[in-house]
């Protein structure tokens, strides 16, 4: 109440004039520990108090909002982290926009530059770019209002978005400060011997096929000086002794980035061996929320020039063919490093001659098969000089005494390519040629680790590793289209998309290799964070005697206990309760669910059966769906029919211990049935795993028109593309409980998820592109709905009619027909398969006459490896 007389105490004081009014605010409420937000007016945190609008923008306040964890956070190095006492701390929120797409303020008034009145104070790379600075009261208060007034100017093409104030514990202050001492010891103590740039011989560049190599071995200008315009020092300067702080104006502020360069260069080749080379390590959301253990804080790399961690690609000229290039080059490089690690942006042509995007660029790849303009090549080469890493993907760009040459036998053909990775050993993949080869000139650079050859009579060289310069600049050169899925149009036969499907895996695996060995981390993404469980009901008839159950059956806690798992009841789910593996919360109010993955309409309409996947448990992500129904299997009623969905695993299980990938794109569920001992299938229980292998299949193949897609089945439980990649699979657990088996069944398969392998949606895509149809593609919740409807019919009719009422189903998807095996190890006889017997075991025909039935040994990831006969009583 107190605050909001305030507010209008100050509001009839001061009226339209609106520096006042946010000065006098921040200043009078600065001591409450409040936060001040200038942001959209849309974008206004939960529960503030508007104190000014202008323009679709508002200035309020909040409760206050802290920053307790920095580890996160990159580092502005060059200035202590030291926050002054009267000064405010805040976190602005920008997004990065092309140059010639930027709109200037139409404001007659003056522009406010962010850089002139913060000192920036540490950033987090992503979208949006975050950045932590401090200022005066004063000073806050004119950004604040430029920003509503849509006069706030920040450099390099960032835009701003939001800012507001922070609070930054005294403890996470400390610990940084030390950080950072430490830090600036490491760097301030290596021997003052300066190191130059050596530019390249004239000769030397003729070969390449350039006219003037000058600016190939260019020396960047070395300047020092204070942000404020200080003289330009010379290399005198350049010293072991105590070296002074200059405030930092922004981590895209070229003067202030040139200037720091020149500093850290000077000291860095005076001793690279002392200077520490630590991963990457930043996160995109406002605060860390990662418990990180010692060894982990310490690995954290500290942002030495404030540089944004950019990946620029450039794919040539404007047009709808470049802008298709780019989106596929970029999904490859995202699914090979975090993204919240990375920014990968469009490098337009024009911007690329004009604007300095050397001084924020850790990876410029090159994807082109246009000639580039000379000047923009003496553009990349100066680069290169200095320091900066290029990955070359089928493109005319080349240096160091390698020529592209075409070779037209090779033109969009599927080649096996050989790789050497930088521990000298191999990987062998098929690949999609760009019909070029790289051939050594007269005279050519050293060439690096990484090397890729055809496997061929000429062995023509398809990757270069090419150091260049002494500043660490090196480039990694490809000639085959490793940015391609295998769905590109540009493969042409079904047997090519067969071959590099089955080599998709071992392509990420050559793509990850030449990105680490160009300085980026390709360490696997962060584990997501667990969520809650939602209570959802595919009939409206069901949802009362559940909740009448449930009422019934948990603890005094609204708890349901297992050996391994509590899963507790509740009506709504808030932030701060923990979730973890054995202790997660259901949420039990279906109008609070909501989710991209899962659209409980569609599985409603699509879910045509009398008990099976009525109720429904739904995830996010969990550790693995077959766990969760431990403490509801043997007390829910049958007719209630439980289904576990969940858009992730991280803990996914598989069949004799192994790990089920289980990236967002795969349908995930695990079903229970009941099934009485004294029934067809439940004298046959190995049948259930074919039922529901073939129940997958069929829920694809029965929809009308999409009855030629190759999904099969393999025995004894895995869903297959074809007889060549693995989709899918199926897991079976079950428990005799008097004379009822109880049953779940977890089940896996992909359906959107292309990388790293395939999906049932590159299937479909592959046919489209064959027959020229127009299939559309399918989605999780959908399949999932259809596969158990299908499922119920199956058990129905071999409940019913037993074994060969389905047989002939099964028969007609899976893959073995004729196939031959050898029984005991791979030397043992040959046998081929007939088919299964009446318990769902494999049956075999050997050279002498007899049929036998085989199980698997046990042992092999793959069970059709190493059958043996069991043993006769």
């Amino acid at each position: 109440m107190l605050i909001t007389l305030c507010y209008l105490y100050l509001w009839a004081r001061w009226g339209r004039r609106p520096a006042e009014l946010v000065r006098a605010t921040v200043r009078r409420l600065r001591a409450s520990r409040c936060s001040f937000t200038f942001c959209g007016a849309a974008a206004q945190p939960p529960g503030a108090r508007v104190c000014l609008s202008r323009g679709g923008r508002v200035f309020c306040v909040s409760d206050s909002q802290s920053i307790e964890d920095l580890n996160k956070w990159a580092l502005f190095l060059v200035s202590p982290f030291i926050l002054e006492a009267e000064h405010i701390a805040f976190v602005t929120e920008s997004i990065w926009v092309q140059s010639e797409n930027l709109q200037r303020s139409s404001s007659s008034e003056t522009i406010v530059k962010w850089s002139d009145c913060c000192l920036p104070l540490a950033c987090r790379p992503g979208d949006p770019y975050r950045l932590i600075a401090e200022a005066s009261v004063d000073n806050f208060s004119k950004l604040g209002v430029a920003f509503m007034e849509d006069r706030l100017h920040m450099d390099n093409g960032l835009v701003p978005q939001k800012i507001v104030s922070v609070h930054l514990q005294d403890s996470t202050l400390k610990e940084v400060k030390d950080q950072v001492s430490n830090k600036q010891a490491q760097i301030l103590e290596p021997k003052p011997e300066p190191s130059l740039e050596i530019k390249p011989e004239q000769d030397g560049m003729e070969h390449v096929g350039r006219d003037d190599p000058k600016a190939l071995g260019e020396e960047p200008k070395q300047r020092r000086g204070s942000a404020s315009g200080s003289e330009p020092a010379g290399d005198s300067d350049r010293g072991g002794g105590p070296v002074e702080h200059y405030h930092l104006h922004l981590s895209s502020c070229h003067e202030c980035l040139e200037l720091e360069n020149s500093t850290i260069e000077s000291v860095k080749f005076a001793s690279a061996e002392n200077i520490p080379d630590l991963p990457y390590d930043y996160s995109s959301s406002l605060e860390s929320v990662a418990d990180e253990t010692s060894p982990e804080r310490e690995g954290r790399r500290v942002n030495l020039t404030g540089k944004a961690p950019n990946i620029l690609l450039y794919v040539g000229s404007d047009s709808q063919e470049a802008l298709g290039r780019f989106h596929e080059v970029r999904s490859v490089l995202a699914d090979c490093v975090d993204i919240d690690s990375y920014i990968l942006y469009h490098l337009l042509e024009d911007s690329a001659l004009r604007d300095p995007w050397t001084d924020n660029c850790l990876l410029l790849v090159i994807a082109t098969r246009e000639s580039i303009p000379e000047d923009l090549y003496q553009k990349f080469m100066a680069y290169l000089s200095q320091g900066g890493k290029v990955l070359g993907l089928s493109s005319s760009f080349t240096f160091g005494g390698f020529q592209v040459t075409s070779k037209g036998a090779l033109h969009k053909t599927v080649q096996n390519l050989v790789f050497s990775k930088a521990d000298q050993s191999e990987v062998k993949l098929s690949v999609l040629s760009s019909g070029c080869r790289y051939q050594e000139g007269p005279v050519r650079l050293s060439p690096g680790r990484l090397q890729g050859h055809l496997e061929n009579e000429d062995k023509d060289r398809m990757i270069v590793h090419v150091p260049f310069g002494t500043r660490g600049g090196e480039a990694v050169l490809c000639q085959v289209h490793l940015e391609l899925p295998p769905s590109s149009n540009i493969v042409q036969t079904p047997e090519d998309f067969n071959l590099l499907k089955s080599s998709n895996f071992r392509r990420y695996e050559v793509l990850r290799e030449i990105l680490t060995t160009l300085g980026l981390s390709c360490d696997m993404k962060q584990v997501p964070a667990l969520t809650p469980l939602y209570l959802l009901s595919a009939a409206e008839e069901i949802r009362d005697p559940l909740m009448q159950w449930l009422g019934k059956h948990v603890d005094s806690e609204g708890e349901i206990k297992s050996g391994q798992l509590s899963l507790r009841f509740v009506s709504s789910y808030v932030s701060e309760v923990e979730i973890t593996p054995s202790c997660i919360p259901v949420v039990t109010n279906m109008e609070a669910f909501s989710s991209e993955h899962f659209n409980l309409e569609i599985y409603r309409q699509n879910l045509q059966t009398k008990q099976l996947g009525k109720v429904i448990l739904f995830a996010e992500v969990t550790p693995t769906t077959m766990r969760l129904l431990d403490g509801l299997m043997f007390q829910t009623p049958q007719e209630m029919g439980l289904i576990v969905i969940a858009a992730r695993q991280t803990e996914g299980k598989g069949r004799g211990g192994n790990v089920w990938l289980s990236p967002v794109g795969c349908a995930l569920s695990t079903l229970l049935i009941s099934i009485p001992l004294r029934s067809q299938l439940g004298q046959r229980i190995p049948f259930v795993q074919h039922l529901m292998s073939v129940a997958v299949v069929e829920a694809v193949r029965s929809i009308p028109e999409y009855q030629d897609i190759n999904l099969r089945v393999k025995w004894p439980n895995d869903i297959y593309y074809s007889d060549l990649m693995k989709i899918g699979g199926v897991l079976v657990n079950s428990t005799l409980m008097g004379e009822t088996f109880y049953i779940l069944i977890g089940c896996g398969f992909n359906v959107t998820n292309s990388n790293p392998t395939i999906c049932i949606n590159d299937l479909i895509t592959e046919y489209n592109k064959q027959h020229k149809a127009e299939l559309k593609p399918l989605r999780a919740d959908y399949l999932i709905a259809r596969v158990v409807t299908v499922l119920e019919k199956l058990i129905k009719e071999f409940q019913d009619k037993g074994p060969n009422s389905v047989l002939p189903l099964y028969y007609r998807y899976w893959v073995h027909s004729g196939q031959q095996v050898h029984l005991g190890s791979a030397e043992g006889p040959k046998v081929s398969i007939v088919g299964l017997d009446d318990s769902g075991f494999l049956q075999v025909h050997q050279e002498g006459g007899e049929v036998v039935t085989v199980h698997p040994d046990g042992n092999s990831f793959d069970m059709l490896r190493n059958l043996i006969l069991p043993k006769r009583r």
